[in-house]
């Protein structure tokens, strides 16, 4: 995975994207944390193993569907991508990748909670 630091890309309060294993990182807001690049490295192998354009197109349906959810609510509603949450709740965990199981985004679908 590279990191690559801009000036405007992307924009608003993202701190990081990932684009097709390349993570783009707004200079503004300093160097990317461990736990950050954990975060991304998360997605990396989300992108990886549903391939780039299934990833991308889940992503963006999950989160129309999590938007209508969420009463428009933008930052609840990424947040409640399964994607996301799967990403989140183990960006501190640094062997999470080690045992990580194929496909474990499905739990953070399926479980609302």
């Amino acid at each position: 995975m590279r990191i690559i630091y801009t000036h405007r890309f992307p924009s608003g309060d993202f701190h990081g994207i990932n684009m097709f294993g390349t993570v783009f990182v707004q200079r503004r807001w300093g160097k990317f944390l461990p736990y950050e690049v954990n975060h991304e490295m998360i997605h990396s192998y989300q992108q990886w193993e549903l391939t780039y354009l299934v990833f991308y197109t889940l992503y963006v349906l999950e989160f129309l569907v999590r938007l209508v959810q969420c009463r428009w609510n933008t930052d609840r509603a990424y947040r409640s991508i399964s994607f996301e949450r799967e990403a989140f709740a183990h960006e501190r965990d640094f062997q999470y990748l080690r045992h990580r199981r194929p496909f474990a985004w499905l739990r953070f679908w399926v479980d609302k909670g």
